[in-house]
């Protein structure tokens, strides 16, 4: 099996499980992103088919929504709350740290896939600024001191 039959099986196995109008639109994107950790241009174009929606339209969802990404997103997504609380608690120097830590800016993937590393507004935990969210897992009261040890063991010998 090709990695092309791989890649059209796991679409034919998402897009089935819902219903084959617009109204599936954002479920199918949800899970096409979970499953490839960002929306492949080719993925889109058959939704798109499958659907009945015009391509535009799904890019015009997919480019609203920050969940969604069109470019490949790392392993571990990293992103860091830039919150009023998080902001005044230091956020803007743990991000430097981690993009120093990591040696990718903001915005961008490393070449591996291992890490990529994007701010959000707001995850509202408040209570636990600085706030780092690394998948869905969430470090509160973040210290630059801190930022070696949330990267212990996962990166590699590249990193």
């Amino acid at each position: 099996m090709t990695d092309q039959d791989k890649f059209n099986g796991t679409l034919d196995r998402i897009i089935a499980h819902y219903p084959q109008d617009q109204t599936s639109l954002i479920m199918v994107l949800q899970d096409v992103n979970k499953e490839f950790r960002y929306l492949p241009e080719a993925a889109l174009k058959t939704i798109a088919q499958r659907l009945d929606v015009p391509l535009s339209k799904i890019y015009a969802v997919a480019t609203f929504y920050k969940i969604f990404s069109l470019k490949p997103r790392g392993e571990t997504h990293v992103r860091v709350c830039m919150g009023t609380a998080c902001h005044i608690k230091g956020a803007p120097i743990i991000l430097e740290n981690i993009e120093h830590e990591l040696g990718i800016k903001c915005g961008q993937t490393s070449q591996d896939l291992k890490y990529s590393i994007e701010t959000v507004n707001c995850v509202g935990a408040c209570s636990l600024a600085p706030l780092v969210v690394l998948n869905q897992k969430y470090y509160g009261n973040i210290k630059p001191t801190k930022i070696k040890s949330l990267f212990k063991g996962k990166k590699t010998d590249e990193n």
